[in-house]
């Protein structure tokens, strides 16, 4: 049995957070999926690292711009986008059928200026769940303040949401707290619920790229006890983020909802890549297993998993040492609070930067394409 049907045996499943063309046409995602690979996700970085890789996307580029000359860049990159999701759910959908709709999905962003727009944000999820028209798609809203009322209202509606940019145990509650409003407000008014999916998406690498150089500051200047909480951080908060999922997903106002037909809203480990080669390339997957959960992880992190992966529940072992380094952390003077927020902030203008990348990429290809029609 291979070591991603042994991880779905104990309930996780692995996701690739990687899309592009060539990946899609070569025969690689289909490739994956045979072995055992049950969604894909998507965010602008990837996008802008798939667009700007190579010459793929140049026809579609010259037929949009050939048959609406004034298009923006801006829609140029959301019709790129769309038909790789396109073709990528298609390749997903024999998955989410024998899972009966509670897996393999592919997920697409909304734009990053709108993380802080709610209603921008739900005129585009509508736009795309409506143009992209597959049952495994979710749509990603960022877990801003702004973005919650809209993850509501669009699980209201009953579109698949993939709720992303979660770093806080705090934030968790309050994304699933939406989740569970969707639902209610949906069954108030006697719309089903059993083929409604979502995940929340937890970036947990990230946590400790922020963390460790402040401890190292501290160890640096003579806190040597302090050493042994380098490389503790993200998986103690992704531990604590699945204890928060446990009570919520158990709770009798679950219950009331799952007598419906309603799915728990499983937690996802994104950012699940190695950042630090110091750490094992395994360390943000093997110590995140567990029941009702998804980890989507980046190509390099997928073929580690194949070659040397372990199979194995721990997402709750040794919670005790995961609350004991959140809580020397805290006595050490740093905020978690204050990590996570800064850390949001971040991945919003992280994804801002990328999409302004695609921006001024577009407009390079459009230059390119209109010269050698004017040349023709």
């Amino acid at each position: 049995m291979s070591i991603l049907r042994e991880l779905l045996d104990l309930g996780q499943s692995i996701w690739l957070d990687n899309i592009s063309r060539g990946v899609i046409r070569s025969g690689d995602l289909h490739a994956k999926v045979q072995e055992g690979l049950t969604g894909v996700t998507s965010n602008p970085t990837i996008f802008e690292k798939a667009i700007s890789g190579g010459e793929d996307y140049d026809p579609q580029v010259r037929e949009l711009i050939s048959s609406a000359p004034e298009i923006s860049n801006a829609r140029l990159i959301q019709e790129l986008m769309i038909r790789d999701i396109q073709m990528a759910a298609d390749i997903l959908r024999p998955v989410f059928d024998r899972a009966q709709g509670h897996d393999g999905f592919v997920s697409i962003e909304v734009t990053p200026s709108k993380a802080r727009d709610t209603l921008g944000t739900g005129e585009e999820v509508r736009y795309l769940w409506s143009r992209i028209n597959r049952p495994n798609l979710m749509v990603k809203i960022p877990s801003t303040i702004e973005g919650l009322p809209a993850v509501e209202e669009m699980l209201y509606e009953g579109i698949n949401i993939n709720i992303t940019l979660i770093f806080s145990v705090e934030r968790y509650r309050k994304v699933a707290a939406a989740f569970l409003k969707g639902l209610e407000r949906r069954v108030a008014e006697g719309k089903p619920i059993d083929r409604l999916a979502s995940v929340a998406s937890v970036f947990v690498s990230r946590v400790d790229t922020l963390v460790d150089p402040m401890l190292a500051g501290r160890i640096a200047s003579g806190e040597k006890d302090l050493a042994g909480l380098l490389g503790t951080a993200a998986v103690a908060n992704a531990k604590m983020v699945y204890q928060a999922f446990k009570e919520i997903f158990t709770s009798p106002r679950f219950a009331s909802l799952a007598t419906r037909g309603a799915a728990v809203q499983r937690p996802l480990w994104g950012s699940t890549g190695t950042k630090n080669p110091a750490y094992g390339d395994l360390k943000y997957v093997e110590t995140l297993v567990g029941p009702n959960t998804v980890n989507t992880v980046p190509p390099q992190t997928y073929a580690a998993i194949l070659h040397h992966g372990k199979a194995a529940l721990t997402v709750e072992r040794d919670l005790e040492a995961a609350r004991l380094s959140l809580s020397r952390l805290k006595e050490a003077g740093i905020s978690m609070k204050q990590v996570t927020a800064k850390l949001e902030e971040e991945g919003v203008s992280a994804f801002e930067k990328s999409f302004d990348g695609l921006l001024a990429l577009l407009d390079r290809k459009r230059v390119s394409v209109q010269s050698s029609s004017a040349v023709r």
